[in-house]
């Protein structure tokens, strides 16, 4: 059963426990660069900035720790009668309607989420919380449901970041979240042939422990990793900070277990078949509105015996993308290869306050070698230690010859420490004031610099007209012999009690600059909700209806996630 308690941050990302928090410095001088008008908080601002309201103080009090029963959740809509059949399939304890289940499952981790949440505001929230225990289970209360006309949303770790699990009624008598917690084991490992099965409820950092029992890796380390589940990162598919290396998820999927409200769809871990289209490429990524992911065959690796983590710098996100480049398409590429461009690298180093990239290595170095004010890369490898130098040394050659400048070990080794920090930062700068999202798309080599540049200018011009002038930073995180991602984090003074408004005008400037620039909508964060407008510019309409077919087959009823991957038809919007 998902461990549901009154600790867990349901407004924001993980548990109270160890949260890393920003150094005061770093808190001073964002709200000097933003104009946050920030309270006792932690910073050094005048008087001025300090004035709010009682009213003010109080909401912003509640949003860093609101109480659960203030939450506004409407009466659940569940009918008696399907309550009951589902009841007599879980059991009582699988069918759960208490206020902590319904809040905890009323949206993901997105800002526009959490807003509503830090503002009491459940309204989504779904009638009812199931838990199944097995496959057989999953596919009989689907049936249900779909015979009920109830919306189901499959639900994992919760940690969408598009507004994927938020429950959309659409017409339908009620929504429930399909919780896949109770599936979640290792099932099975093959050492010989380097698989394994999972359940898709299992946590990637337990998916992670359990393999490395046996001396394995999946490789498979988003930003999420301690949150999400396997079945999350098939659904979205996924990709991880070492993805240059291991691969996207969609590169590890072998075969799956697809539960649909009329059937099962089964595909075999084979290495590889000419047997007609994939199969595997329609459920990987289908987001929940096919049917749930009830097993996945996995591919996995021998665990690395060493990892090394470097800093290089260049002169310009221009010239260490190059490089970045030359790396790819040499077959030299890094297991992680990360090149944040100049704003992100300073704001790296105002955030860390302190103890950043720039104050390790030192700043007047970096100023006695003509990059001051560039860019930071990390680069990592993994393996055992003579091949792991002989890689480190052929990337090393081509870095310089780009005009990289190494920066040796400090610097990687405070970004591990770090790597799964920022939503956790989020949260504190959200509680300072600020909006904070991400956004990420990825185009060709040819395309990249211009995508940048227009994403960036797209999303300060917006935000600077409505009175908030944002920082745009953005790092490359995943490199491709064709191309890369790019990845954007936007810091502003959020506008109070206009949040929402605020962050669809940003994140419409950006999604129009991105399908003009020739990037993907969205590169491994998934479709969802929010970017449902842009998805016939990225298939076309034939791709969409296709789709739609699809859909149409296998959820007849059109109950499995509702709202979500699919614009609406052309008549219909």
């Amino acid at each position: 059963m998902s461990e549901l308690t009154e600790d867990a941050r349901w407004w924001g990302w993980g548990r109270e426990d160890d949260r890393p928090a920003l150094p005061p410095a770093a808190v001073a001088a964002l709200a000097e660069e933003l104009g946050l008008a920030m309270g006792g908080a932690g910073g050094a601002e005048s008087a001025q900035r300090r004035a709010r309201t009682e009213a003010h103080a109080e909401a912003e009090a509640s949003a860093r720790e609101p109480a659960l029963e203030r939450v506004r959740l409407p009466e659940p809509r569940l009918a008696q009668g399907i309550r009951e059949r589902l009841e007599s399939i879980l059991g009582a304890e699988g069918v759960r309607i208490d206020r902590l289940a319904r809040v905890s499952h009323a949206a993901g981790k997105s800002y526009p989420d959490l807003v509503r949440l830090r503002s009491l505001d459940a309204s989504e929230a779904p009638d009812a919380v199931l838990y199944p225990r097995t496959r057989a289970e999953v596919s009989e209360v689907l049936a249900a449901l779909s015979e009920a006309r109830v919306a189901v949303v499959p639900f994992g770790g919760g940690t969408s970041v598009v507004g994927g699990v938020a429950p959309a009624r659409h017409g339908f008598a009620a929504a429930v979240s399909l919780d896949l917690a109770r599936l979640d084991r290792l099932q099975a490992i093959d050492t010989h042939s380097l698989r394994a099965i999972f359940g898709p409820g299992i946590v990637g950092a337990r998916a992670e422990a359990a393999l490395a029992e046996h001396g394995l890796t999946l490789g498979h380390f988003p930003q999420s990793f301690e949150l999400a589940t396997i079945g999350g990162f098939l659904a979205t598919r996924s990709a991880g900070q070492a993805s240059t290396g291991y691969g996207r998820i969609d590169d590890l999927v072998l075969g799956l277990r697809l539960a649909t409200p009329v059937g099962e769809l089964v595909v075999r871990p084979m290495p590889a078949s000419a047997a007609g289209p994939s199969l595997r490429e329609l459920i990987v990524g289908s987001e929940g509105v096919l049917g749930v992911i009830t097993e996945a065959t996995l591919a996995v690796h021998r665990a690395p015996a060493e990892r090394r983590y470097e800093g290089w710098s260049f002169r310009s996100f221009e010239q260490g993308a190059e490089a970045f480049r030359e790396l790819a398409q040499a077959g030299a590429a890094p297991d992680i290869a990360r090149l944040s461009d100049e704003e992100e690298s300073r704001l790296s180093a105002a955030l860390a306050g302190g103890g950043s990239v720039f104050e390790r290595v030192g700043r007047a170095y970096l100023r006695a070698r003509g990059h001051a004010g560039g860019s930071i890369a990390i680069v990592g490898f993994e393996g055992e230690g003579r091949e792991l130098a002989r890689r480190g040394a052929r990337a090393a050659r081509i870095l310089r010859r780009a005009g990289g400048l190494a920066l040796g070990a400090r610097p990687g080794r405070t970004w591990e420490r770090g790597r799964y920090a920022a939503p956790y930062l989020r949260d504190e700068l959200m509680d300072l004031g600020a909006m904070v999202d991400t956004l990420e798309t990825a185009a060709s080599w040819s395309d990249l610099g211009a995508l940048h540049r227009g994403v960036r200018d797209a999303l300060r011009s917006r935000l600077s007209a409505r009175g908030t002038p944002p920082l745009v930073g953005c790092h490359i995180s995943h490199l491709y012999p064709h191309g890369a991602s790019l990845y954007f984090t936007i810091l502003a003074r959020s506008e109070q009690g206009l949040e929402i408004e605020q962050w669809q005008d940003a994140k419409s400037a950006a999604s129009d600059a991105i399908v003009a620039g020739g990037g993907t909508i969205t590169h491994h964060h998934a479709v969802g909700r929010d970017h449902r407008p842009w998805m016939g510019a990225e298939v076309g309409e034939l791709g969409v209806e296709l789709l739609r077919s699809v859909k149409g087959r296998v959820d007849p009823n059109g109950v499995m996630n509702p709202g979500k991957l699919l614009p609406p038809p052309a008549v219909d919007a």
